[in-house]
């Protein structure tokens, strides 16, 4: 539905004037540097921040909000705030996680984002009530107590002391917070760096980890990240300037709330391994280690099941 909504909303737009826009986003969004000014910043941005990220930072938060799911199974928010949400991507996925309506509000600062988001949320029965509100995302957020808040691709434009009271406000207003950066050592860094200032306010995690103690990887030797599978337009393949029908979308991401979690028994962090007569998988465990097993055809169903898990899966993968 969303990728509809796109492609009625730009029609028309030309594919090299939005190159040079997604060039610039592209720098920005995978670059270190904080800033203190919105990256959207007018129609142009917008377009191409719609034609290139909105795809991919929906599928993203989808993923992650699977794995929440799965952890957290029965419940569904009531509402939901969508922090720094620009064109409301991480709303999308919200929406075609949990069915039915729900009160939604979406922050940012960026009103182009706001209005072109209000205007493709218009195609969705369940978006079309959204409260589009524009809002310093930063030290001075108060968020109103809802059940589910989303800091999708924005803790990248902040400087630490902002990071830090997003997150907080984030963790005081609601009972499910779920983070996701993009998959970079940078992302990485700040998703642990909300997590720990989640587990610190008293959340569990319900997902990536198998287990609410420290992360296992020692910083500055790896980073945990995961992968969508994003479906090209193709204004999408044009602005992008690949061939294409697909991109492989890297994130990082964590998923915590207050309820009871039943997490994965342990998490497949690397793409398994596929050799002749058995599947090697790195996992991140239960004892908050990471581990490498290896399956092989002695082990039967659990061979099987192995040679179908994919990265980022939880194992043993549900019956």
């Amino acid at each position: 539905m969303l990728r509809v909504a796109l492609a009625g909303l730009l029609d028309g737009l030309p594919a090299r004037q939005a190159a040079g826009a997604v060039e610039r986003l592209i720098a920005n969004y995978r670059g270190s540097t904080p800033t203190d000014a919105p990256i959207l910043r007018d129609r142009a941005d917008v377009a191409a921040y719609a034609a290139y990220r909105m795809p991919a930072t929906f599928e993203a938060v989808r993923s992650a909000l699977e794995a929440f799911v799965a952890a957290v199974p029965g419940w569904v928010p009531a509402g939901h705030v969508d922090v720094g949400g620009g064109t409301g991507a991480a709303t999308w996925a919200v929406a075609a996680t949990w069915e039915g309506t729900r009160p939604v509000t979406v922050l940012d600062w960026a009103e182009p984002a706001l209005a072109l988001g209000r205007e493709l949320a218009a195609a969705h029965p369940a978006l079309r009530d959204v409260r589009w509100q524009r809002a310093r995302i930063g030290a001075a957020l108060t968020l109103e107590p809802t059940d589910l808040v989303t800091v999708s691709y924005v803790l990248n434009e902040l400087t630490e002391a902002d990071r830090a009271a997003v997150v907080e406000a984030a963790a005081a207003a609601a009972q499910a917070v779920v983070v996701v950066e993009a998959g970079t050592p940078a992302g990485y860094a700040r998703v642990i760096e909300a997590r720990d200032r989640l587990i610190a306010a008293g959340f569990h995690i319900a997902a990536p980890c198998p287990h609410s103690a420290a992360c296992p990887i020692v910083p500055g030797t790896d980073w945990c990240h995961f992968s969508a599978r994003v479906s090209r337009s193709s204004l999408h393949r044009q602005v992008k300037g690949g061939s294409l029908a697909y991109e492989d979308e890297k994130f990082s991401y964590v998923a915590a709330t207050r309820l009871p979690v039943t997490p994965a028994p342990a998490r497949v962090v690397r793409r398994p391994q596929i050799r002749k007569g058995q599947v090697l998988l790195d996992l991140c465990e239960p004892d908050d280690q990471l581990r490498r097993r290896t399956i092989t055809k002695r082990h039967g169903d659990l061979y099987k099941a192995a040679r179908d898990t994919d990265w980022g899966d939880p194992w043993p993968r549900p019956e």
